[in-house]
């Protein structure tokens, strides 16, 4: 579970390096020596000894040296198992020139950034930021495992006195945020077979003229799927003639995420306790649902993301039941909404049920009427009665009706789910999720677009 933290050490904290602390000692066990054997020589050299670090200390504490820091990322966005570069762009905007200092990106422990290095030489600032401040360009890899959103920063500036004696850290600029997508599993086929998934405004023609098909026909071109073809009009020209319509339907499919907890494991994160097998779990879940709903925008269809619990993707206070509850879900489409909803998924948390989730009412998917059916897929960790229930209700509006179930869903519910009409799947890692994929296909036939 990504966990964001946010820095609290003070600007500065200077001290003592290994000769600073050899000096010290020296001076102090000098200075006892002098004051036994009654020596003023002794106790001059002591007090010299004993003074140089506590300069240095308050050298590096208070000389001054003011920067600029700019932190861009490439790519912006990354996925995560995916190296990112970090590119810093540091400009000196004191009066004093800044030599053999050593910088360090700060990291909030979730990612992991390279050590210490050294910077180049700035000269002093003279004039305005854009022509008088001497800059150096700094760049480094990391690479993020976790999904989330990763502080990276402030840029931590190290420096010593002239003698090496002290050393001073002084953090530069602010931290800023790199969004770490979950990790995307490119799916087989350029398609699934979908029964009812041609949109609303084909079933809508289909039903007010049944011939409209004829009517409408044009000769096929490369590129078309063969479900588009009228086998009736292909019969009658003697050519292959495809559904004119079908370039103006609007194809949508539903994704049901499991995010809320349940159970023991409810009660385990209302105490502050740690399940390590359902971090996993849920991790799995969101990479399936970025892996499936990139998919089916990848093939043109408008995805409506439907939360078990208070949406996160789209929060708002009428979203805190739930779709199966009925709150709006979320929808996205092509194009940009495959990187609409990684962002989203990026920030995704189990969270705890609701009072308002408990009770199945009128979901958004019911809501919509029995005019045409949507294809959905659901990705369950842990669901409980209230929730089996739900999904056994909107199924009747749902074909073909998938669910992947990733972890411990117990065998009661996966017993009312099948016998509910729900085609259940298991994953248990992230490479399953090809071959569940592969199996939903062979339940439903695969889409060809070649002839």
């Amino acid at each position: 579970m990504p966990v964001i933290r946010r820095f609290s050490r003070p600007g500065w904290f200077p001290r003592l390096t290994l000769r600073g602390l050899i000096f010290l000692t020296a001076g102090g066990a000098l200075f006892l020596n002098a004051l036994v054997v009654n020596r003023r020589d002794l106790l001059f050299v002591a007090c010299v000894l004993l003074a140089v670090p506590l300069v240095a200390l308050v050298y590096v504490a208070v000389r001054p040296s003011r920067l600029h820091v700019t932190r861009t990322f490439r790519p912006p966005i990354v996925a995560a198992g995916s190296e990112a570069v970090v590119c810093l762009l540091v400009q000196n905007l004191s009066s004093r020139p800044l030599y053999g200092a050593r910088w360090r990106d700060a990291t909030n422990g979730a990612t992991k950034a390279p050590g210490t290095g050294q910077l180049p030489s700035l000269e002093r600032y003279e004039g305005g930021r854009d022509n008088g401040a001497d800059s150096a360009t700094l760049e480094y890899t990391i690479l993020p495992r976790q999904r989330g959103v990763h502080g990276i920063g402030p840029l931590v500036l190290g420096q010593h006195d002239p003698f090496g004696l002290a050393f001073s850290e002084r953090r530069v600029g602010e931290p800023h945020d790199l969004v770490v997508t979950p990790r995307i599993t490119s799916l087989p086929g350029a398609g699934i077979a979908l029964t009812s998934g041609d949109g609303s405004l084909h079933e809508q023609l289909r039903r007010e003229n049944p011939n409209s098909d004829e009517l409408i026909a044009r000769e096929y071109r490369p590129g078309d799927a063969l479900r588009r073809v009228n086998w009736p009009a292909t019969a009658r020209h003697g050519e292959i003639m495809v559904r004119q319509e079908e370039q103006r339907s609007n194809p949508e499919a539903l994704l049901i995420l499991d995010t809320t907890l349940s159970g023991p494991r409810e009660h385990s994160l209302m105490h502050g306790e740690r399940d390590r097998r359902y971090d996993q779990d849920f991790e799995l879940a969101v990479e399936l649902a970025a892996s499936v709903g990139a998919h089916l925008l990848d093939g043109g269809f408008r995805l409506n993301v439907a939360e078990l619990g208070a949406s996160q993707l789209a929060p708002g206070l009428d979203r805190e039941r739930g779709a199966l509850n009925g709150d709006m879900p979320t929808a996205f489409r092509a194009p940009g909404g495959d990187r609409q909803l990684l962002e989203g998924l990026a920030n995704l948390m189990p969270i705890h049920r609701q009072e308002a989730d408990v009770a199945t009412g009128a979901s958004w998917v019911a809501s919509r009427g029995a005019s045409s059916q949507l294809p959905a897929f659901a990705i369950l960790i842990d669901i409980n009665d209230a929730d089996a229930a739900g999904l056994a209700s909107v199924r009747g509006h749902c074909e073909p009706a998938v669910a992947f179930t990733v972890g411990t869903v117990r065998r009661d519910m996966l017993e009312y789910l099948i016998n509910a009409g729900w085609q259940c799947i298991t994953v248990t890692s992230s490479h399953e999720i090809t071959a569940a994929w592969s199996e939903v296909q062979q339940q439903r036939g695969v889409v060809h677009d070649t002839v």
